[in-house]
């Protein structure tokens, strides 16, 4: 199986209109930002977008919200985009925020074939709205699903032709969770690597969850 791609824009060929998408990084750190281009060229549109944060006006997340190609943005933290913070106060753009550890999780649980779990964070506010309570050892729990998600777009430092990837440092991040999680996987790399050349005893996310792969410019 061949998961080497030219580019970004080829690599997402097959991403239609109203998809959802887990984009991996904090902040700017360990953001896909070569296939987050790749999406505003395509012109996709009705994007549900599962992501830490939105990223900022000028990059990221916040490239795609200034295009409007974004319905649904499910995140943890939002704070420094001020076209989100117009949308959602114009109406136009849905929004479900959740505690990050929550985030992190539901992510996980999709890779793992986990369909939901139950949690303390959240119980007694807005975030437990129409969501199942059980108590465990006398304290109230929330019962959260794992994500469904279309794509995972994920950025990595180093990838081999295969698919297995190292990340580096802090930008290792949400990556590795969503890279299992995705129903299709695709990765951007800093540096493509010929197969066999990566230490085996060091990949962060091995081959087996990655779908295709391209050499990212940045």
């Amino acid at each position: 199986m061949n998961k080497l791609y030219k580019n970004g824009l080829a690599a997402i060929f097959d991403i239609k209109d109203h998809s959802t998408i887990m984009l991996g990084g904090f902040g700017l750190c360990g953001i896909p930002e070569n296939l987050i281009s790749a999406l505003v060229t395509k012109k996709t549109k009705g994007l549900t977008c599962i992501s830490n944060n939105a990223g900022v006006d000028d990059f990221g997340i916040g490239l795609l919200l200034k295009t409007r190609q974004v319905k649904k943005m499910i995140s943890s933290y939002v704070g420094e985009n001020a076209e989100f913070e117009k949308q959602l106060l114009n109406g136009e753009l849905e929004v479900e925020l959740i505690p990050q550890g929550t985030l992190a999780e539901r992510c996980r649980a999709a890779g793992a074939g986990i369909p939901g779990f139950y949690t303390p964070a959240g119980v007694g506010t807005e975030v437990a709205e129409g969501k199942e309570v059980k108590v465990f050892n006398g304290k109230k729990h929330l019962l959260e699903l794992a994500f469904e998600s279309d794509f995972a777009f994920i950025k990595a430092w180093k990838g081999d032709a295969l698919g297995n990837l190292i990340y580096r440092g802090t930008a290792r991040n949400f990556n590795p969770m969503m890279a299992a999680a995705g129903k299709i996987t695709i990765v951007e790399v800093e540096e493509l690597v010929p197969a066999g050349s990566l230490d085996p005893n060091i990949i962060h996310t091995p081959s087996i969850y990655v779908d295709r792969i391209f050499e990212g410019k940045h």
